[in-house]
């Protein structure tokens, strides 16, 4: 016991010494609290109910006190001290129990009275006595409260003898049971049996009383009159200090209303009102536990999503009623064609799901189909009228179609969708493999633009130079992905993910301002260097080209527009040669050159280089690089050179990949090239170096005087 140093007594203490003696003949005990000093102090009497020793102290800190109380009786007596103090009472009495030295519990019964009081009304102290509770009269409250709870509770309760004879019931077991005391006393409670058990549940039941001594579950029980109830029980075996058996008590409640109410809730919640069929919360619930079984079966299922053709204009002719009482009847008729297991569901208006479980082969989902459009479309007869409807239906097969639950089912959406454009009463099959690819190019386009809002893109360029002079010409643009993981993505990657969409025409545009930024860079450094970007054929077709490349111009008025060359594929002019020429010649009139890039590969080269006003011809590096070994891709670049020089236009070759095939180009005619054999595309930063380098490596060659242009002939 945790008490204070001894101090001073108090004048309540004195009282309390006083009171002791005589009290003691009575067993009792005095005690006395000083609220201003916060003691408490009390005689001997205590320490030998607490199993103190005598010598210990018989006063303790008002702390002190409280910590020896009984946790559940703590709030309940502090309550009653501060009631006294307050001066809201003038009388102490309560019982609580406070901790003896071994652990267990004293109870006692504290009286006491206030003891004057201060200016403000509060209370000094109490004085009082205190009595040991008689265990008899414990034991007897404890008897009036049993008897309370047995008779008022709303449980019912029954007593068995160890024999299994009922010796005792309540007020609620007659109310739920509807026999009476009379008639139930001396029976054994398999009267109250259903026969929805069966024996294996009993002896599982008494199994479980006798080895843990209670069970606890749900019955179905007979009342009186025949009817059945619910009831949720607990039966626990009673046994004496000696531990032998005495009584069984069962303690229930009958819950039939309330579990009808949650069936009613659930059907609502969980089936069509108006068909009875699963609702989509249902269908979803069922749907996924299927897909489980398939996995664990390596079996397969299929999600058929089925819309009635031509409903809306029976429900607008004959009236909603009339168009609920064929959905009724449609509903039957398409659920007897399904097999068992399979579920039907309807999820909405004219809308049906049908999912269909254990397929072992690709086509067994095909003949219960079938039978599913030819039930939908069977004439029904509703009173005097024959009303007759079709259906169109979308199938995906899991997990063939790997997907969850809401994607199979919008999977099997869409392809009811083709059934219907197919032109209806009919199905139509979910393409995995070209939606899989629609959603690799949605995903590949989402990332082309964050890279593009994220400035991901960056521009290399690769030199172009007169092999006859060693003179750098120019040098052409070409974009790369800085990809934050993927490193330097290549072009050929990304750019035909985008070539007929209108990424392309905002990468382009990014790609021609890019470039004027960076000759703007290069020409304030010194280096006068021209260059060439690609332009796709949708960008250059796009209605605005002209005037966007206008405005990029003149937001860089410290370029000149010839020192921007525009490279088009032959195959950008197919659709509209005429459009595409007065296109160039708009662009032309600004001052900026074009290319005709990849020249060759087309199959009518001569016509584009013959109506189309490029300035450039570029010969294709596919026939580049065979020359030194393939003679007839030689005479192809003999050929287009003497084709350019006759159309009076400037030629490059591309693909140059040796100093070889430069020596050749030249001996043919063609001085300008580019190519691996010459450099490789390198980032912006590193091009100053490297035309200082190639310029300390091929110091400028005479040039010899060009020949005079052949005279102009009419063609």
């Amino acid at each position: 016991m945790s008490v204070t140093p001894p101090r001073e007594s108090p004048a309540t203490a004195a009282l309390a010494s006083q009171l002791g003696s005589v009290l003691r003949l009575a067993g009792m005990g005095a005690w006395a609290v000083d609220f201003e000093r916060g003691e408490v102090s009390f005689d001997a009497y205590l320490l030998e109910l607490l199993g103190a020793e005598p010598t210990e102290p018989l006063r303790l800190s008002r702390p002190a006190w409280e910590a020896l109380v009984h946790p559940d009786d703590a709030a309940r007596q502090k309550e009653h001290w501060q009631q006294c103090l307050r001066g809201e009472r003038d009388d102490y009495r309560i019982d609580y129990r406070l901790r003896r030295r071994d652990g267990q519990w004293l109870c006692c019964v504290f009286r006491a009275t206030v003891q004057g009081r201060s200016p403000q009304g509060l209370a000094r102290g109490l004085v009082g006595s205190y009595q040991e509770c008689p265990d008899t009269q414990r034991r007897q409250d404890n008897l009036q409260v049993a008897a309370s709870v047995f008779t008022h509770a709303r449980e019912g309760i029954s007593i068995t003898d160890p024999a299994g004879k009922i010796i005792d019931v309540n007020e609620a077991f007659t109310r739920i049971t509807g026999y009476s005391r009379e008639e139930i006393i001396g029976r054994n409670p398999r009267i109250l049996q259903s026969g929805r058990q069966s024996p294996e549940f009993y002896a599982a039941m008494w199994k479980a009383i006798s080895t843990r001594g209670h069970w606890s579950g749900e019955i179905w029980n007979r009342r009186k009159d025949g009817s059945l109830f619910l009831e949720v029980i607990t039966i626990s075996a009673v046994r004496n200090a000696q531990g032998v058996l005495q009584h069984y008590v069962a303690v229930f409640t009958d819950v039939t209303s309330e579990r009808d109410t949650e069936r009613q809730l659930e059907s609502i919640a969980h089936y069509d009102v108006l068909t009875g069929l699963p609702n989509r919360v249902r269908l979803f619930d069922r749907l996924r536990q299927f897909m489980v079984h398939c996995q664990r079966r390596s079996s397969s299922l299929a999600v058929a999503f089925l819309d009635l053709d031509g409903f809306k204009a029976v429900n607008d002719q004959h009236g909603h009623a009339v168009g609920d009482q064929l959905l009724i009847a449609l509903s039957r008729r398409m659920g007897e064609a399904l097999r068992e297991g399979d579920t039907l569901a309807r999820i909405g208006g004219d809308e049906f799901v049908a999912v269909l479980v254990d397929l072992e082969g690709s086509e067994d989902h095909q003949p219960i189909l079938e039978r599913l459009l030819s039930a939908a479309a069977k004439p029904v007869a509703l009173g005097r009228q024959t009303l007759q409807v079709s259906a169109s239906i979308g199938v995906t097969l899991y997990p063939r179609d790997y997907a969850d639950a809401e994607q199979l089912l919008r999977h099997a959406d869409h392809a009811m969708y083709q059934a219907k454009q197919a032109g209806k009463n009919r199905m139509a099959m979910f393409d995995v493999a070209h939606d899989a690819a629609q959603a690799s190019q949605r995903q590949n386009l989402a990332d082309i633009r964050a890279a593009h809002e994220q400035d991901q893109f960056v521009l290399h360029y690769q030199p172009k130079v007169n092999l006859r002079t060693g003179e750098v010409v120019g040098a052409e643009a070409l974009i790369r992905w800085q990809h934050p993981e993927r490193g330097l993505v290549p072009p050929g990657q990304f750019l035909p993910v985008i070539e007929n969409h209108v990424l392309s025409t905002v990468i382009g545009e990014w790609v021609i301002a890019s470039a004027l930024r960076q000759m703007s860079h290069w020409h304030a450094a010194g280096l006068q260097i021209n260059v060439s970007v690609n332009v796709g054929a949708r960008h250059l077709l796009d209605p605005g080209f002209a005037q966007r490349l206008q405005a990029l111009l003149a937001a860089q008025t410290d370029v000149a527009p010839d020192c921007l060359e525009l490279e088009i594929l032959e195959s950008s002019a197919l659709e509209d040669m005429t459009q595409v020429s007065e296109l160039m010649r708009r662009c032309q009139a600004l001052g900026v050159r074009f290319a005709l890039d990849d020249f060759g590969t087309g199959f009518s080269s001569l016509t584009y280089m013959r109506r189309l006003p490029a300035e450039v011809i570029k010969i294709d590096q596919s026939f580049v690089r065979d020359i030194l070994s393939d003679a007839d891709d030689l005479a192809i670049v003999q050929g287009v050179i003497g084709l350019a020089k006759a159309f009076r236009r400037e030629v490059i070759a591309e693909g140059v990949e040796t100093m070889a095939h430069g020596k050749v180009l030249l001996s043919l005619g063609c001085e300008l090239a580019q190519g691996y054999g010459i450099a490789r595309p390198m980032p912006a930063e590193a091009f100053p170096g490297w035309t200082q380098a190639w310029a300390a490596e091929h110091p400028p060659a005479p040039v010899a005087a060009p020949a005079p242009p052949p005279p102009k002939t009419d063609r």
